[in-house]
This record gives C-alpha cells, sequence and structure tokens, in this order.
C-alpha cells in the first residue's frame, strides 16, 4: 500500500539550484525510497497564437525502471510563477497552477507530464505582452513540481524524489533556427536546410517582436515564439515545396515602421551575409511579413526591386501622413506581390492599407478573408499571418507557398 508523500522542488531564479525540502516522515520513509535531485525540461510549442508550454520532461532515467501502471496524472502537481524581465514594467504575468492531463514514460526511462495548453489557455504563455512599450518579452518562468504518491518501479521499493532542478525551456522548432549577430547591426535567426543550391526567404515580425534597447532587452527569440511566421517556413511541408530553402528572421531594434529607411539596407546586408556564407539560390529570395513586417516586405521591394523575386505582405501598412509607402511607389513595384488580410482587422485598415495597395500594385494578388479562424478558434482579425503559416491562401488552385516556390527573379 502507497502512502501519500508531498514533494516539492522549485528553481530560484537566478540560483541555477533547487531549494531545499523537509525530511519525510519515518513511517513513509520506511515503505519508499528517497531518491536525489532530479533534473527537468520544460516542453514548449509554438501555436498559431504565440509559444506555450505544453509539458514537462523529468530525466528519471538514472533511477531504474519506472513502472508506468502507477503513474497518471494524479502523481504530480504542478505550479508555474511568470514574472516580466522588464524592470518597472508590467505584462503577462500569472501564479497558477498548471493541471496535468497525462502522465507516462518516455524510451529513455524519463516521466513526461503533459500539461493542459492550448489557444487562449490562461498561464502556458511563455511570453507577456507589455501595453506601454508595444513588445512582447520572454518572460522569467519558475516552475514547481509536488510530487503527490510514491513512484513505483519496476525493481526496488516505490521512490520518494528529493528535489526538482528546473533546466532549459525546449522547443525544437526555434531550437532549429540558429543565433547570429551581423555586420548590418541587427541580430537574426537562421533555419538551415540540407546542401546544395536552395532557396532563401526572409521573415519579417511585426511590431511586437521588436527589441527595446532602452531596457536592454534584445533576445532575438520572440520573432519565433510569438507565432508561427517564420516557423511555418521551416516545417517539413514548407521544406519539401520549396526544395529545402534557408529561412532568415531579422529582429529589429525598435519597429520597422519607426525607420523603414534606415532598416531596409540592414536587412539587404543580411541577405547579403547569408547569400555569400551558403549556398543560396539568388534568383530564389522571397520576402514576407506581417504589421510592421508586412509594411518591411514593401519596402524592400521598393528599394530594392531586383533582389526579392516575391513578396508576401500581411495585413500590411502604407498608410499615414505622409504614406508610409506613397502611391508612387506602389505602382512601380515590379516584385511579384501576393496581399493578405482580414476585413475584420481593426488594428489596420484593411481597405486603406491591403485594397489600397493590391489596387495600385501592377498584376498583384490578395487573399481577404472574413475573419481569423483555424481549428474552429477565432483570434484577433489582425492577426492573418496565421494564414499564409499555414499556406491557406489560395488562388485558381495555387496555395501561396507553391506560388512562391515557382518565382524567380
Amino acid at each position: 500500500m502507497s502512502v501519500p508523500i508531498s514533494r516539492r522542488g522549485v528553481l530560484v531564479a537566478g540560483a541555477g539550484v533547487a531549494a531545499g525540502v523537509t525530511v519525510p516522515a519515518a513511517t513513509a520513509q520506511a515503505r519508499t525510497n528517497s531518491g536525489s535531485s532530479v533534473k527537468f525540461v520544460v516542453n514548449a510549442e509554438t501555436l498559431d497564437g504565440g509559444e506555450q508550454v505544453v509539458a514537462l520532461t523529468l530525466d528519471t532515467s538514472r533511477l531504474g525502471p519506472i513502472d508506468p501502471n502507477g503513474l497518471d496524472e494524479k502523481t504530480f502537481s504542478v505550479h508555474v510563477k511568470a514574472t516580466n524581465p522588464i524592470a518597472g514594467s508590467t505584462g503577462g504575468e500569472y501564479d497558477v497552477d498548471r493541471p496535468v492531463t497525462r502522465a507516462w514514460v518516455d524510451r529513455r526511462g524519463r516521466v513526461v507530464l503533459e500539461l493542459l495548453h492550448g489557444e487562449g489557455q490562461i498561464g502556458a504563455s511563455t511570453l507577456g505582452y507589455i501595453p506601454d512599450k508595444g513588445r512582447n518579452v520572454r518572460l522569467n518562468l519558475v516552475f514547481t513540481i509536488t510530487q503527490n504518491t510514491p513512484l513505483g518501479r519496476r525493481h526496488g521499493k516505490p521512490l520518494i524524489i528529493e528535489k526538482f532542478e528546473q533546466g532549459d525551456l525546449v522547443n525544437p522548432e526555434v531550437d532549429a533556427f540558429s543565433y547570429h549577430g551581423s555586420e548590418a547591426t541587427l541580430k537574426y535567426r537562421l533555419f538551415k536546410p540540407g546542401r546544395g543550391k536552395r532557396p532563401l526567404i526572409v521573415w519579417l515580425h511585426g511590431g511586437g517582436e521588436g527589441a527595446l534597447l532602452p531596457d536592454n532587452y534584445y533576445d532575438n527569440e520572440t520573432t519565433l515564439r510569438a507565432n508561427r511566421g517564420a516557423l511555418g517556413f521551416a516545417t517539413r511541408e514548407a521544406q519539401q515545396i520549396f526544395g529545402g530553402a534557408y529561412v532568415v528572421a531579422p529582429q529589429s531594434t525598435s519597429a520597422w515602421l519607426q525607420d523603414g529607411p534606415r532598416f531596409a539596407p540592414l536587412i539587404r546586408q543580411i541577405v547579403k551575409e547569408v547569400a555569400d556564407r551558403y549556398d543560396v539560390d539568388r534568383d530564389r529570395i522571397y520576402v514576407a511579413g506581417c504589421s510592421n513586417g508586412g509594411y518591411m516586405s514593401l519596402k524592400m521591394t521598393t528599394v530594392y526591386p531586383d533582389v526579392f523575386a516575391a513578396s508576401v505582405p500581411i495585413c500590411s501598412v502604407v498608410e499615414g501622413n505622409p504614406p508610409m509607402i506613397p502611391d508612387s511607389e506602389l505602382t512601380a513595384i515590379r516584385t511579384p506581390t501576393w496581399l493578405v488580410a482580414s476585413l475584420d482587422d481593426d488594428t489596420v485598415d484593411p481597405q486603406a492599407n491591403t485594397i489600397h495597395a493590391h489596387d495600385l500594385i501592377p498584376h498583384s494578388k490578395a487573399t481577404l478573408y472574413e475573419h481569423v479562424i483555424w481549428n474552429g478558434y477565432q483570434f484577433p482579425g489582425h492577426w492573418s499571418w496565421i494564414y499564409v503559416a499555414r499556406n491557406d491562401p489560395s488562388s485558381r488552385g495555387t496555395h501561396i507557398w507553391q506560388w512562391m516556390a515557382r518565382q524567380r527573379s
């Protein structure tokens, strides 16, 4: 008969070690073995609405074979506290229990605790939005694991884990992009395909994913964690369509809209660096972006008309006083262009921006949605980049990724 035991372990932020715990009661100790510290990694996935923590993986492999029959969603409880890393700012903080939906043992003998997650799930996000700064930032997450009952083993007595030590945040899709500084003074992330001459896709993020230089925050990660814009092009499906493609995601030091003419040559320098360093097909360089990045993708084709084989501006901005991109520049664009927006976008007026640009850019395509809905969940109307990240827009039976892949400069 097992005896209920509660064990709590937490990584103290900045300390790098687990907090101490009390010794179990003698009666419980007589019926169980006490294990030493167990490390765990935080598993995350970037959903359409942003990155969420979906599981914790406990490195129990060295403790001997775990009996999966005695393991269920009640064996452990999980709590998480998220704090904003920017001093004096608030946005996205939470302090909640994370329900365990499944507990199982993987092939390496590690206990995996799957956590309740999904679009709109409170307390699952790795990012917090700071309204007064207009930026997403990666939250400081501190997990507390409570062991409610001893962990059965195939050989030996049931086990009580003494401590839990928090490790890295692991997101295989994000981690597939390598970090790079640049002579252009912009940081960027790069996905590299297999060998051989490959096309290059440039993804330009929205305003919420720029850096906060006054706060010394330039993480060069949020563009991959806030949405699937860049990640979509690195999926197996997209890579098959493009025949393998490099995907580069620069991060603005502020917002593209604030200083587009200055950023354009910096982005161009990153494209040159990647093309010079790797076997890039210079006839197949594409640019796509959302919101601020939608504006910047259009701007790049006005400044560098011969560089890009195609442009995909999503919920882009062209209006302003004066216009961000004048009508004379729009009518002069010769790069094949496919614009995407949702008609219920209440952040960037689709009529004054996307539809207006489509009317002026020669031979351009446009896909307009009524709402942004994916897998039954309705997102804000501004988030039409979700459709491009899923290769949904189509024209005469050709989807947007296939159309891009066919273009040559």
